[in-house]
């Protein structure tokens, strides 16, 4: 038998589920009352975090790090640590703000006058004025650049003076230039940027990224040194980031260069590194990185500096505590804010995903406040900090993530996805599970689930928690959504990941012209069932070759490479799209070829690509079709099914190939076909069985059938090496069926309360209980009792559907169970319950907190019915 799957189907899955734990300063035992409840619900690591604790690295926060220690070596758990007082990481404990001025904060800010010449014996007032809150600069490093404006436009033209050897006591005195002229002063500003990260280091600064790992990282490891790299597993570092953006967040992820107002990230090192770069003029270009000029000359400059400070962040932040830690036998993880595509921008963003994310053992991402809605995948929708960018958090953001991870070799094809935060109580097990499908179809495979708050209920602070000192009333049934998601994990995880495609990260392009979001193809791709991934620049410089006319990126193999449309991509890129087609790699560049080099100029580049053979320039509305007609493509389905979504990674054993239905609406029914021959059969990782199916050869390839509910998905496993096992039936209902219409006796039970019910009501018909009229402030049980007289079983399958179900269910047949159901299809087994002549049937459904608790982040969710609503047959086969 593969070994993947003998692990799954005898329970020796590893733990990939690693939840928030939230400390406040709990007393001892409600630390280790959470422990145990976490550890009960099938995981096996934490992630502590310090956020809400009024003593982080004081004496009171060892005390509850060492409970929490000793919790987790008894039960065999590791520990994972957020890696600063609160969220974002970067403010190292408060340290930094008595810190020497050169390790503090600093951006390039810029200020500008008008000027009309020719004017004789003028003069100007380029000094920084002093504006509390506004700026703070340094006047001996301050630049003054007077550029030439175009009479008509106004745009900057390419005549530029530097004239800060003209400026005495503050004022410049210049003879003015006939024409329109625009008077730079830029300087360092000690205060720019966003106010509330005024004390948190500088991740452009070797030295200064150290306080951070001199203050926490450094503590821990004098404390907890034995346990390094057994119980101690490692850090995670939450959202770090420039935080260039004087607003709040939810304006923050457009700023980038070429904003007129924007604050732009610094070091004293970018001085020399421009110049290196652009030359020893290089002052006279920067007024470039807030307005526009000449094309040529404006896509030099932003691209110059866009790719230096991405590098320095890299190298200086994330590189730099990634070896920390490697050295030290632990890991670090986390996440950049990457929302609404600000991950290849300044504000919130770090510049360039993978570079941010390059110097970590696994690559990370994190959704919250409503960012993933599902049936939402194309038009923007409300989420709590504003419309969502739903194109981007559907097609893009795991899919970057994932990809990171396969062209890596330090993170061993894992992708760690925080989730589930900040959702409210509106959100349920169904929709995790959903989440939880959203991300493992598209290569994510760890897990922080966001939170286990031991803070007493309810706690307000970005709802749902788990367990939620046993008031959330799913927390007896989030075990099962744990064993399912260690399951998938499991099998997921080692393998090889198998793809038609390798799409162009657009970052380089959108710092250096117009540019297509890497997005938009990627889109194209899934909705049509061909798989990619996402790859920068800097793969294809480093590691691309072409092996049969393949693309190769380390152990990654794709038939193609696509170009979203870029104005100009770096001379490098482009040089080696023409080595990789002149070897024959076919390469789609969407909606045109580039104009021109990042760097400007080198015309030839273009003009050679023009001539390669194997380049294609497609539209977008085309790009998968063309894929499709080429033959890259690793399965096919026979019709449009624009929501179905599947993942194929190669074991040296087997083939494992997820499929997931994401809409919340429509069934999915198709024939597939696999490029796999031999043995195959479906594994249902929720129930843990293994299940038959009906299959048909044909040549090197298997054609199955697919029937998925909204919200369902399936595993296909292929292999040579299956042994003989039992396998169980499917839930279909096909057969001879019962509609159930009996009367239905109702009671009710909250958390606490469980399994002690109270008596309410007897309804004929079912219904949403949450109407006004019935009980629209409940959370937690409703138990519906009814008999059913059944007679001529004579060994048939017999299927249990409950129809409409908001939203777990667990079903009982004589007083046993027949198992628990956290999402559709609501179907139970009950061959071996249900007796001839009279049966009890009872089902007992749980909703969520939300209709209880009216909390801030459920305010944009769409609120479901509560109960039972049918209709509930029973068929026979």
């Amino acid at each position: 038998m593969p070994n993947k799957l003998n692990d799954v189907l005898s329970g020796r899955e590893a733990n990939y589920i690693l939840p928030f734990f939230w400390q406040h300063g709990e007393d001892e035992e409600v630390l280790r009352e959470e422990m145990a409840r976490i550890h009960e619900s099938g995981i096996g690591a934490v992630c502590v975090e310090a956020r809400p604790h009024p003593d982080f690295l004081g004496t009171n926060w060892w005390r509850d790090m060492d409970i929490i220690i000793e919790e987790a070596k008894t039960r065999g758990m590791r520990v994972w640590v957020l890696d600063d007082d609160h969220f974002p990481t970067g403010h190292a404990a408060g340290r930094l703000k008595d810190a020497p001025e050169e390790l503090r904060r600093v951006f390039l800010s810029k200020l500008h006058i008008d000027a009309l010449g020719p004017k004789a014996g003028s003069s100007f007032a380029v000094a920084v004025p002093n504006l509390p809150g506004f700026y703070e600069a340094a006047s001996s490093n301050l630049t003054v650049i007077a550029v030439q404006r175009n009479s008509v436009t106004g745009e900057l033209l390419d005549e530029a003076i530097d004239l800060t050897s003209r400026v005495v006591n503050g004022r410049l005195y210049w003879d003015v230039p006939e024409g329109y002229w625009r008077i730079f002063t830029v300087f360092e500003n000690a205060i720019g940027g966003d106010p509330s990260k005024r004390d948190y280091l500088n991740p452009l600064i070797k030295d200064s990224t150290k306080v951070l790992i001199d203050t926490v990282y450094e503590a821990f490891y004098s404390r907890y040194q034995e346990y390094f790299g057994n119980t101690f597993a490692g850090f995670f570092s939450d959202e770090p980031g420039f935080y260039s953006g004087k607003n709040a967040i939810i304006t923050n992820y457009e700023i980038t260069v070429g904003q007129d107002k924007a604050d732009l990230p610094w070091c004293p090192e970018m001085e020399r590194l421009l110049e290196q770069e652009l030359g020893s003029d290089y002052k006279t270009l920067l007024p470039l990185l807030w307005q526009n000029g000449s094309k040529e000359a404006t896509s030099k400059t932003r691209y110059c500096y866009m790719n230096l400070v991405s590098m320095l962040y890299a190298e200086h932040f994330t590189d730099q505590i990634g070896d920390w830690c490697r050295e030290r036998k632990i890991e670090y993880i986390g996440h950049v804010i990457e929302d609404n595509n600000t991950h290849a921008r300044l504000g919130v963003g770090s510049g360039h995903f993978f570079r941010a994310l390059g110097g970590q053992d696994m690559s990370g991402l994190d959704v919250v406040l409503w960012q993933l809605n599902p049936g939402f995948d194309e038009i923007p929708s409300a989420w709590v900090a504003g419309e969502a960018d739903n194109e981007f958090f559907n097609y893009g953001l795991a899919k970057m993530a994932a990809s990171l991870s396969h062209l890596d070799p330090k993170k061993q094809g894992r992708t760690m996805a925080e989730v589930f935060g900040a959702y409210g109580w509106a959100e349920g097990l169904k929709l995790m599970k959903w989440m939880t499908d959203h991300m493992l179809v598209r290569g994510v495979n760890y897990f922080v689930p966001h939170a286990f708050s031991p803070k007493e209920f309810p706690d307000p602070d970005c709802p749902p928690h788990m367990y939620a000192r046993g008031k959330n009333p799913q927390y007896r049934y989030y075990k099962h959504l744990n064993h399912y998601t260690n399951r998938m994990s499991h099998l997921l995880t080692g393998g090889l990941h198998i793809a038609s495609a390798a799409v162009l990260y657009h970052a380089e392009a959108e710092w250096s012209g117009q540019y297509m979001y890497f997005h938009k193809p990627v889109k194209e791709l899934m909705r049509a069932q061909i798989d990619c991934d996402v790859v920068p620049c800097d793969s294809i410089i480093a590691d691309a070759a072409v092996q049969n006319e393949k693309l190769t990126l380390l152990s990654e193999t794709y038939d193609c490479l696509i170009v979203p449309y870029s104005e100009a991509l770096p001379s490098e890129v482009l040089l080696r799209f023409i080595e990789l087609t002149e070897k024959g790699l076919p390469v789609f560049f969407v909606g045109g070829l580039p104009a021109r080099t990042s760097e400007g100029g080198k015309g030839e580049l273009v003009e050679q690509l023009k001539r390669c053979k194997h380049v294609k320039v497609v539209v977008l509305e085309d790009l998968a079709q063309k894929l499709k007609s080429s033959g890259f493509t690793d399965i096919l389905t026979n019709g449009s099914y624009p929501f179905l979504r599947y993942y194929h990674v190669r074991h040296q054993d087997m083939d494992v190939f997820m499929f997931f239905n994401e809409h919340p609406i429509q069934d999915i029914c198709t024939e597939v076909i696999l490029p796999v021959k031999g043995s195959l059969v479906f594994y249902d990782a929720y129930s843990n069985k293994v299940i038959h199916t009906c299959s048909v050869q044909e040549g090197d390839s298997t054609r199955i059938s697919l029937e998925l509910s909204p919200f369902e998905a399936i595993v296909v496993l292929s292999s040579d090496c299956f042994e003989p096992f039992e396998t169980a039936p499917d839930l279909k209902r096909d057969g001879e069926e019962i509609l159930i219409e009996s009367l239905w006796s109702i009671s009710t039970a909250i958390s606490e309360q469980y399994p002690d019910f109270t008596p309410w009501a007897e309804h004929q018909k079912l219904t949403d209980l949450s109407v006004p009229s019935l009980l629209p402030d409940f959370s937690g049980t409703f138990r519906y009792e009814t008999f059913l007289n059944y007679d001529g079983l004579n060994g048939k399958q017999l299927i249990l559907d409950l129809g409409k179900v908001f939203e777990t269910a667990e079903v009982f047949i004589n007083g046993t169970s027949a198992g628990v159901r956290i999402s559709a299809p609501y179907r139970f087994d009950v061959s071996k319950l249900i007796q001839s002549g009279e049966n009890t049937i009872s089902v007992e459904v749980t909703n969520t907190l939300s209709k209880e608790i009216t909390d801030f982040c459920s305010r944009v969710a769409q609120h479901e019915p509560s109960g039972l609503l049918g209709p509930v047959r029973l068929s026979a086969r």
